[in-house]
């Protein structure tokens, strides 16, 4: 079978997409580079964020995503990936303008879940505020009859700080603090019910993973890598 190319609608941050292209790389199972799969990143940083946007308060990114999203179509990609949570609130929207699969990361996430971790009824979620409010994960979660809790009031606040900090590179934070603080943000979580915690942001994957907690940790960012390798038609690592 003829492998897909992979497109990557990136820039929802730079470093989250840059941190995307890398988990594809080390969940390919290649001993040479032409073992690779193709990837065609569209890093557009300038696209409007999407809190704003979901409160009815901000710029529509939709067209700016469109612009990027037939960009890569017209580079010859199969099917794109978002490594960006909070814009799929606008994935319906988005399908309606383009004409070309996406794999959505909150679908492929609860699926993982469901099937990875049967027994697991109930999840802690480490997601930006766009998402939710969006209730992306509630959602799509409690179609699998898995229970979502959300960071309270204060440690929303905090995770908030704590991923905004994460995408300022200008002034050299120290992200073992951060990393810190997000630990202590998903124990209060596991200490109120959690079995699993979900990395539902993709700059909190940036520094919180697998062996950080004493329950599962399931991060959005690498599950979509795997889902996107094996959509191009390869099984990846450990598989």
């Amino acid at each position: 079978m003829k492998e897909k190319i992979i497109g990557i609608l990136g820039g929802m941050g730079p470093e989250a997409t840059l941190y995307m292209f890398g988990r594809i790389l080390a969940n390919t199972p290649a001993s040479k580079d032409q073992e690779h799969l193709r990837v065609i990143i569209d890093n557009n940083p300038k696209i409007p964020e999407r809190l704003p946007a979901i409160l009815g308060a901000g710029e529509n990114p939709v067209p700016m995503m469109v612009e990027s999203a037939l960009s890569l179509k017209r580079a010859g990609v199969d099917f794109i990936v978002i490594p960006c949570v909070s814009a799929h609130f606008f994935l319906k929207e988005l399908k309606q303008d383009i004409n070309i699969p996406i794999l959505s990361i909150v679908d492929k996430t609860a699926e993982y879940v469901k099937f990875a971790h049967p027994n697991i009824k109930t999840i802690g979620l480490l997601a930006a505020e766009g998402a939710i409010r969006g209730e992306l994960f509630q959602d799509r979660f409690g179609r699998e009859a898995i229970k979502v809790l959300l960071p309270e009031a204060a440690d929303l606040q905090k995770l908030m700080a704590a991923i905004f900090r994460i995408k300022n590179t200008k002034a050299g934070l120290d992200r073992k603090i951060i990393k810190e603080e997000l630990i202590e943000i998903s124990y209060r979580l596991i200490n109120r019910g959690a079995e699993g915690i979900v990395v539902g942001c993709t700059e909190v994957s940036i520094v919180v993973g697998p062996g950080d907690l004493k329950v599962p940790i399931f991060d959005v960012l690498t599950i979509l890598a795997r889902a996107a390798i094996e959509e191009a038609g390869i099984k990846p690592c450990g598989t």
